[in-house]
């Protein structure tokens, strides 16, 4: 009953947090509407949930639009009237991303004042909206994101990097539509909705520079070829008059609406953060120790209710299994609920992948580690080969979502009934 209560949460939480409605309402902004009419209108779509973002303006928009849409694998729907549809890697970029990241400049050459360019702007842009500065190639783009993501580098601490080797991001994508203006959409991924740190800020004026880059390289030992720390060198856009941005979607509200949803359900809903951040297996511990203090003393909430967390948690990488830190924090809080009947913790990645896996997260009772146990599998060592993925297999506890279409962090919950 209280998984069943769980995994409909979840569902209905996703499906708040589609990117459709956000567009629609975007595009009655009154600065977006004043401009209908004038010029071209080309929309230029990337991320995770750039199909459904780019599909939602077609419908409302009608015929008339060109322009491309840039999302990862298995995200595309099919064909959208007017946008050519590219493929794309997440989180490392590959040939597909520079092709469809070329293909998308392409349309935006020798616009003027008039025209507008509707940049749809979703989770896993800066991997998906690519294309190296001069001297900067894709391999050497793979290599440094491959080590950013292995070290435990946080998402700002990432793009100050990647913006600064990219003539696309940290404002960049701006300046080369000028003089067109920029209206940007923006579903967050990022914690506080920094502009510049969302896929990389390629339209927002860039609040990182080229020292910071430099930095994160000297504070993770990065290996760096000479040629790139000149680049790495070369500072970002400091100001842009071109742009006019609009978030519409962020954790903020995919935890609302997991506390609304639960509250609908019975369950007294507590947010105890937006903006969770640390190791995801410390993570998974917490919320299980949050769930026995609410069995033991009733707080900070009583039974039933729900605990939740959102945010992004990060995976030092110490082994070479598979999972992602949405699993890792699941099995680490199945230690922490181990023997208890009525409490269930799950932790989503909102677009439906977690890590380099087919999974969206984990999903975890009182019964999970003793499965493993008497399957021989060990958690601790599990947690040190980086393999939850397999173990969470094991226990029939993977959240298997596929593709979301959308992508506004994490959010890991914590259910507690009254009841068995």
């Amino acid at each position: 009953m209280i998984k069943n209560d769980m995994r409909e949460i979840l569902d209905g939480a996703i499906k708040a947090v589609l990117p459709e409605n956000a567009v629609k309402e975007a595009l009655n902004n009154p600065v977006f509407t004043s401009r209908k009419g004038k010029g071209k209108l080309i929309v230029a779509s990337i991320g995770k949930g750039a199909w459904r973002m780019a599909k939602a303006a077609s419908d409302i928009l009608g015929s008339g639009i060109t322009g491309a849409v840039v999302t990862k694998y298995d995200h595309s729907m099919g064909d959208i009237p007017g946008l050519e549809i590219f493929e794309a890697a997440h989180p490392v970029p590959d040939m597909n991303t520079i092709n469809g990241t070329k293909a998308l400049l392409e349309h935006v050459k020798n616009l003027t004042a008039d025209d507008t360019v509707l940049f749809l702007v979703s989770g896993g842009g800066s991997a998906l909206f690519e294309y190296p500065a001069e001297g900067v190639t894709l391999q050497d783009m793979q290599d440094i994101t491959g080590q950013l993501l292995a070290c435990g580098a946080d998402i700002v601490e990432i793009n100050a990097v990647r913006k600064h080797l990219s003539s696309v991001k940290g404002g960049r994508f701006a300046e080369l539509c000028s003089p067109a203006h920029v209206f940007m959409v923006v579903l967050s991924d990022v914690l506080g909705d920094r502009l510049d740190s969302i896929a990389s800020g390629p339209a927002a004026p860039d609040m990182s520079t080229s020292e910071e880059a430099l930095s994160v390289v000297k504070k993770y030992n990065l290996r760096v070829k000479p040629e790139l720390m000149e680049v790495l060198s070369h500072e970002t856009p400091k100001k842009l008059d071109n742009v006019t941005a609009v978030i519409t979607g962020s954790v903020t509200q995919l935890c609302k609406a997991v506390s609304e949803l639960s509250a609908k359900k019975g369950y007294t809903p507590l947010i105890l953060t937006t903006t969770l951040t640390c190791e995801a297996r410390e993570a998974g511990s917490f919320m299980a120790g949050v769930a026995r203090e609410v069995l033991t003393s009733g707080q900070p909430v009583k039974a039933p209710c729900a605990i939740i967390a959102g945010g992004e948690t990060v995976v030092h990488l110490t082994g070479k299994g598979m999972g992602g830190r949405n699993q890792e924090l699941a099995l680490s809080a199945a230690v922490g609920i181990d023997g208890l009947d009525n409490v269930v913790a799950a932790s989503l990645g909102s677009d439906g992948t977690d890590g380099p896996t087919d999974a969206a997260g984990g999903i975890v009772d009182g019964k999970t580690a003793g499965i493993l146990k008497n399957k021989g599998i060990s958690i601790p060592e599990v947690l040190r080969n980086n393999d939850a993925y397999n173990a969470l297999k094991e226990a029939d506890a993977l959240l298997m979502t596929g593709p979301t279409g959308t992508n506004v962090n994490d959010v890991s919950v914590v259910l507690i009934s009254s009841r068995p």
